[in-house]
């Protein structure tokens, strides 16, 4: 149960003064991005623990002639004359001319209602105006002035502004509004680190970022910043040592496989398994052998062949009279397992089902009834693994597949369902710079596959400006013409109000008609089933051109798919770009990749691109995105796949990771079950960070 004094921060942001339910849902696009935390409700830590990403100085306050010529000020005025424009003309503007002793200046204003622009600025009063000064005609102009303030208000305002984040339909001054309020809810907290000297405590310190004095607060390692990453660092290394003691603590069996069906499998591969897949499996199944439970996290490049590895530990818990099962993130992926597996294990005997939220009534029940009667020897399936009524007779091997979508709540649900502790191989696609391996999965051992199957061929990368759209068209002609099939991905699904980014609905309708019937269309928002129709035509040749969103990133698997066109390439970050290539090039053609860019294209953007064209090492693309990430371009937010922290940094932060990792090593050796003061205090910790998981592993012991 959680502290009673943390309750204050647990509360729904709609408890603050000027946020409702529409509100609180644009702030969880922004503030718990995740898919699993979508219906989540937001709350106040989620608003305390997102920081500015930048200050705006309003201390330069210059008289009117000695004006810069460009940059933020702040002036004090006389407010003159309002020249409104012309009647049934908005593209005039709303004009109030201002002045000093020294000269005069015109804040402007476009598409004025009513008389909010008289009443803000009433002539004949002084007032105190900011905002970003620039000229017209050789004269001064301040287009909407950020404040237009009276003495009183002026006084009362940092000159020193914070500025976040944002997402669309959320302003700055509704967010800085909330956050003030959300400041003074902020408990005395006990202390739960030995405190450095220049660190202030929790509280002051999140005070400090969000009412800053200097600019330096920006600063990664500035006291307050550095003790802040430092409590997020010591939760997470906290969690992951609680979640390996656990995990080590329950007693697992030995599992010990006759080899005969793993025989099977392997002598009807059309390959030879690589060195690394080798060492993988001799590794996995000396852990299975073992009494103490396996925990292992499987790394592998796109392509690396981490299926077959998986394939060869679930069917060792088969041969050994249990049942194994696999979670993947999204149906698209669960089904191209359960094809591949069936079609494998069909062969030698044994069960594969397939358990998706599209299951319902009686086929469902039948399914489960096979299931708790181990008719079923392997599960495949998704989420729904998770529901109550999902029962093994004996579940000893479990696969969680594209881990960093998971978190350790749906870890340790799914490990419930087994009668004993079960064995669990982790696998993730996204390959993981080593600097954050045990950042993200200190928790387990490791085994990485670092080649790619005999036979794959390399794939060869352009990238191109959208300008040569044209020239495609015609190369893709040759390829159709060829019996080959093509992805072409786009970022957004249907036109969005103020973006020019491609849409796939619209490069669909284009597509179509150059191609004819040749070309299919799948994007997120279509049901399950005609998904599924679209998938299937594209894979036995009906469509040749797929056009589609992200949805396509994993678990999609059509060997005769030879070129990939990525548009809008710049949009999309480097893991990601790296997974989309990774879908052509499984088969014995030589493939391609296009990422068609729009100019003008910023310098971290031309670097992905550039990172792209000349390499296919996925551990080296996730290194340089990680440096990439880690200039601050993404500081205050909530990074994507595994970077997933809110206020630690990668590279800035490295030292104090270290820190954290022993101090966590020297926590769980004097008191392991955090029954001290200052153990009964970092139990806060966890729940200020969500590791509410690893809290419940301390309450059962």
């Amino acid at each position: 149960m959680r502290p009673q004094l943390l309750n204050p921060l647990f509360t729904s942001v709609t408890s603050l003064k000027g946020i409702g339910g529409k509100l609180e849902k644009i702030l969880a696009r922004l503030l718990r991005p995740s898919v699993l935390e979508q219906s989540a409700d937001v709350r106040i830590i989620d608003l305390l623990l997102h920081l500015p990403s930048a200050i705006i100085d309003r201390r330069n306050r210059p008289t009117i002639t000695a004006l810069p010529h460009d940059g933020v000020v702040t002036v004090e005025v006389i407010i003159g004359r309002h020249k409104k424009p012309p009647p049934h003309n908005k593209r005039v503007p709303y004009r109030v001319e201002c002045f000093d002793d020294s000269g005069s200046l015109s804040c402007v204003f476009f598409h004025v209602h009513g008389n909010y622009v008289e009443r803000l600025m009433p002539p004949g009063e002084t007032r105190f105006i900011s905002g970003r000064v620039e000229w017209y005609n050789g004269l001064p102009q301040i287009v909407h002035p950020d404040h237009v303030l009276t003495r009183d208000e002026f006084d009362k305002m940092p000159l020193l502004e914070p500025v976040y984040p944002l997402t669309a339909g959320l302003s700055g001054k509704v967010l800085a509004k909330s956050m003030q309020s959300a400041l003074a809810m902020i408990p005395d907290l006990p202390e739960w680190q030995n405190r450095r000297d220049d660190w202030p405590d929790f509280t002051t310190a999140l005070r400090q970022l969000h009412q800053p004095q200097t600019s330096e607060s920006l600063e990664p390692l500035f006291p307050a910043r550095a003790r802040l990453a430092y409590d997020e660092l010591l939760s997470n290394q906290l969690a992951l040592g609680l979640v390996r003691r656990h995990m080590k603590a329950s007693t697992g069996r030995a599992i010990n496989g006759t080899g005969e069906l793993r025989a099977k499998i392997l002598g009807a591969l059309p390959f030879e398994l690589t060195g690394s897949q080798k060492t993988a499996i001799a590794e996995i199944l000396q852990d299975m052998a073992s009494t103490e439970r396996m925990l292992r996290l499987l790394q592998g490049d796109v392509g690396a062949g981490k299926t077959i590895v998986a394939m060869m530990m679930m069917l060792t818990a088969v041969e050994a009279g249990a049942q194994a099962a696999i979670m993947a993130p999204t149906e698209i992926l669960a089904r191209q397992h359960f094809a591949s597996m069936h079609q494998m294990c069909d062969n030698i005997g044994v069960s594969v089902a397939l358990l998706t939220g599209r299951d319902k009534g009686k086929s469902r029940e039948a399914l489960l009834q096979s299931l708790r009667d181990g008719e079923t020897d392997i599960l495949v399936g998704t989420h729904a693994l998770f529901q109550s009524d999902v029962e093994f007779k004996d579940l000893a091997a479990v696969v969680i597949d594209e881990q960093h979508r998971f978190g350790v709540h749906q870890r340790l649900a799914l490990q419930s369902k087994a009668m004993d502790a079960p064995d669990v191989l982790v696998m993730t696609a996204t390959p993981i710079p080593r600097t954050l391996t045990l950042t993200h999965y200190g928790d387990m051992d490791v085994s990485r596959l670092t080649e790619k199957p005999a036979g794959r061929h390399p794939i060869a990368t352009r990238v191109m400006p959208v300008e040569k759209m044209a020239d495609i068209f015609v190369g893709l002609k040759r390829v159709i013409d060829s019996g080959a099939r093509i992805y072409w991905v786009c970022p957004l699904v249907e036109d969005s109000e103020g973006s020019d980014l491609a849409t796939a609905e619209n490069r669909y309708n284009v597509l179509k008609q150059i191609f004819g019937t040749k070309v299919g269309l799948v994007h997120g928002r279509m049901k399950g089933p005609e998904k599924d129709e679209v998938m299937a035509q594209f894979k036995q040749g009906e469509i040749s051109v797929l056009v589609a969103t992200t949805v396509i990133e994993v678990g999609v698997d059509v060997p005769e798919a030879t070129v990939m066109v990525i548009e809008n390439a710049e949009q999309f970050g480097l893991a990601q770009l790296h997974q989309l290539r990774g879908r052509v090039g499984r088969g014995g053609h030589k493939s391609s990749c296009i990422l068609l860019y729009q100019s003008p294209l910023g310098e971290t953007a031309r670097s992905r691109l550039k990172i792209m064209r000349n390499t296919e090492d996925g551990f080296i693309i996730a290194e340089e995105d990680l440096r990439l990430r880690g200039t601050g371009e993404l500081l205050g937010t909530r990074q994507s796949g595994i970077v997933n922290f809110r206020l630690a940094l990668p590279f800035e932060h490295a030292d104090l990771l270290a820190e954290a990792r022993a101090d966590t090593e020297q926590i769980l050796a004097d008191d392991p079950l955090l029954q001290s003061q200052r153990g009964k205090a970092l139990k806060h910790l966890l729940y200020l960070f969500e590791r509410d998981a690893a809290v419940r592993l301390l309450s059962s012991g």
